[in-house]
């Protein structure tokens, strides 16, 4: 009896002993995170609190030309007051000399067509347009053939005439010329006006460094930028006037050498018709 127990503890500590493992084996580990979820969702938290922010407002440029007009004194507007009618009254000039300068060129083909096969001088300028330059000089012609007489007939008809017409071709070129002085003058003193905003806004510089007591590219930054457009202002008036007082000057040179032909066709024809011929 004392032998079975034995062999029956025995047997009983060799089962334990083979459960044991098992048992372990099918014992669940507790739940913890994977670490590739654990390096998926770091960086989640930050994304989407940067997705939450909102993004900066917009920042007005402080330093272009609306700021210039919007800060500046009233030296600083006077200037860009002036240099904004010099550039206006540079390109109205240019324009309307461009279609003046047009306009006489085809005067000048009606001319050459139409005057030179009239009959006489006087229907020949009756055929031009009103307020043709060749008509103009076509009646001082015969204004002066008519007037020819008293104190006028001690002069000789070929002299008289000629000074008649020769004061009315400088009447058409100076009507042609009229604005090209504008020009001329903006031309060489816009630079200069746009250097005293320049010299304006340093000073403004110096001043703003002066009170700060240090120079900090906040405080000089909006001076010098307004003394860099004022700049910049002056030569973008002067080069158009410049270029147009050119352009314009060359081609009323050619202008003026269709009217002094023309001119001199005339005078050689009222001399060889005499007054009697020109007036009929």
């Amino acid at each position: 009896m004392r032998h079975f127990r034995r062999i029956a503890a025995l047997a009983a500590l060799v089962l334990a002993s083979t459960l044991a493992p098992v048992q372990a084996q099918n014992v669940t580990p507790p739940a913890t995170p994977a670490v590739g979820a654990d390096a998926s969702a770091a960086p989640a938290a930050p994304v989407a609190a940067a997705a939450a922010k909102p993004a900066p407002a917009k920042i007005d440029n402080p330093y272009g030309v609306e700021a210039l007009w919007s800060q500046s004194d009233a030296v600083a507007k006077g200037v860009l007051v002036i240099l904004a009618l010099m550039s206006m009254g540079s390109w109205y000039v240019i324009v309307t000399k461009l279609l003046e300068q047009g306009r006489m060129n085809r005067q000048a083909k009606a001319a050459e067509t139409d005057f030179w096969g009239a009959g006489t001088v006087r229907s020949g300028a009756e055929k031009l347009a009103e307020g043709s330059p060749f008509r103009f000089i076509a009646e001082a012609g015969l204004e002066a053939s008519k007037k020819h007489g008293g104190l006028h007939a001690k002069v000789d008809f070929a002299d008289w005439v000629d000074l008649s017409m020769h004061r009315a071709t400088d009447r058409v070129q100076r009507r042609l010329t009229n604005g090209m002085s504008f020009l001329a003058t903006v031309g060489s003193t816009s630079p200069f006006v746009g250097l005293f905003g320049t010299v304006w806004g340093i000073y403004h510089a110096l001043t703003a460094i002066g009170v700060a007591g240090q120079a900090s590219i906040d405080k000089v930054a909006g001076p010098v930028g307004e003394a860099l457009i004022m700049t910049a202002i002056g030569l973008a008036v002067a080069v158009p006037a410049v270029l147009g007082y050119n352009w314009l000057l060359r081609r009323n040179s050619a202008v003026m050498d269709e009217v002094r032909d023309f001119s001199g066709e005339l005078h050689t024809v009222l001399l060889a018709g005499g007054a009697a011929g020109a007036a009929a």
